[in-house]
């Protein structure tokens, strides 16, 4: 069955098309150069894209990169509390003779961060659709290097929680950053347990320095977002920015693919036509939110705080603090292969399956490890083994749940409404990586539960249930336009159905089978709003 919009949907895009400034002189021509672009889409394979988009990747791929600060920073943290050092400087002296950071402070530092960036998260909406993509992210790097001098030459607790509050402001590559940005982290750590003095937690704290400053130079010759243009009317400048990504554009490829985005705005507008917070959770918009929302959250609720607090963990699990390091150096590696493996997986496997398989195996996995925390602590080669079990979950993990994650959010959400909908889905994941920033040290610590592998149990039954979420709710987006999804949406296609159900944004234009998605009263207003903004933006 081909699913469209409404016949007033046609009415109300001639109505805009002809209003907008005469930068849309024949909607006619944009629907026709819309389903050539579409067409593209479909046939394109990944060899051809790599071909033919260089450039964008490359930008995609250095601004992406901002992500490893953020994996290294929470690497860092979770680290430093089975690092000797750190501990005799910020910690207390336990019965044994040993320090270490108590775990009210430990939750308090690691969830520093966590509300800063929700505070930043919320700006962050707004200045993205007020100023764009490009200047927002340079403000933001600028700042960072600011408040990283506060942790590197803190004398006390407090000022160091201070820093990751302030410096919280701040697709699939994207979970490979992350991962590398850990990996890099747990190097410099091992490489600096052998110091004596203080500057084995300084130093640590100071190569977050060396992410933001070539990021803002990139950032500075970076193209804005052309779908951001096309939001604002500026069409002409939105084909200047399709011609810098493109090796060797026509005039047709370029045209046809601003007419896409056109078509998808004006498709979009005519369901909802606003921008805000609010509209994110409107009609059709909630689905699309709760669902963004639902795949980043699993990240926290899936046993994936393991990872952060590894080094620890593993110490608390009976490990000396070499070998901790080595493996947490290890578990990275392989993150960093598994999310390598998640490109291929993700294209022959789709991101539904592949997302929810990775929930059931990292159950299993959840499931083994707490069992092994029944063994006593004095057996070292069970403790090994729930080394090798943390290592095999991290490239389960990075396969599947960690980057398949980024590219469901950036595509169940609407054009128009992706920066918010992506703010308001990592502030609820930050809100839960607060919730695992307050129990997982009073779980491990071994002055509170002391529970050890055996939290493993826990997070095995978290993870079922997120499993069991995701099968009925996830829907796979694979192969689709963006303008395809919208329709799928609108017509509240089940999301097991999704990856079955025929679908043709222009089949109204040729008396296709119609579906009741929007309203002649929604369509008058996303009208009257994209003339506005045409209007106010034009170039």
């Amino acid at each position: 069955m081909a699913l469209s919009k409404e016949p007033a949907a046609v009415q109300a895009h001639d109505a805009v098309a002809a209003d907008v400034k005469n930068q849309v002189e024949d909607y006619e021509a944009v629907v026709s150069d819309a389903r050539a672009a579409t067409h593209a889409e479909h046939t394109l394979t990944l060899r051809e894209g790599l071909k033919r988009y260089p450039a964008a990747i490359g930008w995609s791929m250095l601004l992406s990169t901002a992500i490893i600060m953020t994996g290294f920073d929470i690497v860092l943290l979770g680290s430093f509390y089975g690092l000797p050092q750190f501990n005799q400087k910020f910690g207390v002296q336990l019965l044994n003779g040993s320090y270490t950071v108590t775990a009210a402070w430990q939750a308090g530092l690691s969830n520093g961060a966590k509300c800063g960036e929700i505070i930043g998260l919320a700006i962050n909406g707004w200045a993205m659709e007020r100023f764009g993509c490009r200047k927002t992210m340079i403000t933001a790097l600028s700042w960072t290097v600011a408040m990283i001098f506060l942790p590197v030459f803190a004398q006390n607790v407090e000022t160091i929680l201070a820093g990751q509050i302030l410096m919280g402001y701040l697709t699939a590559y994207v979970n490979m950053c992350w991962v590398l940005g850990q990996l890099v982290a747990s190097g410099a750590l091992r490489g600096v347990l052998g110091l004596q003095s203080e500057w084995a937690f300084r130093i640590p704290f100071a190569l977050q320095w060396m992410w933001p400053v070539p990021i803002i130079i990139g950032c500075c010759f970076a193209p804005e977002s052309p779908w951001w243009l096309v939001r604002k009317g500026r069409y002409e400048l939105a084909k200047k920015t399709v011609r810098r990504l493109v090796v060797k554009p026509t005039d047709d490829e370029v045209d046809s693919r601003v007419a896409m985005m056109i078509h998808t705005n004006a498709l979009e507008k005519a369901v909802a036509a606003g921008t805000s917070y609010w509209d994110c959770f409107k009609g059709i918009d909630l689905r699309r939110t709760e669902i963004a929302v639902g795949v980043w959250s699993v990240q926290n609720l899936c046993g994936a705080a393991f990872m952060g607090y590894s080094t620890f963990f593993l110490q608390q699990a009976g490990l000396p603090t070499e070998s901790s390091f080595d493996l947490s150096i290890g578990q990275y590696g392989l993150g960093l292969a598994g999310t390598i493996c998640s490109w291929f997986l993700m294209t022959w496997i789709g991101r539904r399956k592949l997302y929810f398989w990775g929930l059931v195996v990292l159950t299993i996995l959840l499931i083994v490890i707490g069992g092994m925390g029944f063994i006593s602590r004095d057996n070292t080669d069970s403790q090994w083994a729930v080394g090798a079990m943390l290592l095999i979950y991290t490239a389960a993990y990075d396969a599947t749940v960690g980057p398949v994650c980024y590219t469901l959010v950036s595509e169940v959400s609407s054009t128009r409404l992706r920066g918010k909908t992506v703010v308001i889905a990592r502030v609820v994941y930050n809100v839960f990586g607060i919730v695992n920033g307050v129990i997982m040290p009073y779980m491990l610590n071994t002055e509170k539960l002391d529970w050890g592998a055996k939290t493993g149990l826990f997070w095995g039954g978290m993870c079922f249930l997120c499993a069991t979420w995701t099968y009925f709710r996830v829907p796979e987006p694979r192969g689709r336009t963006y303008g395809e999804l919208d329709i799928l949406f609108q017509n509240k296609v089940s999301a097991r159905k999704f990856a079955k159900t025929s679908v043709d944004q222009f089949a109204h234009a040729e008396g296709g089978e119609l579906a009741p998605a929007a309203t002649n009263k929604s369509l008058e207003k996303g009208q009257e709003q994209m003339i506005e903004d045409a209007e106010k933006h034009s170039v």
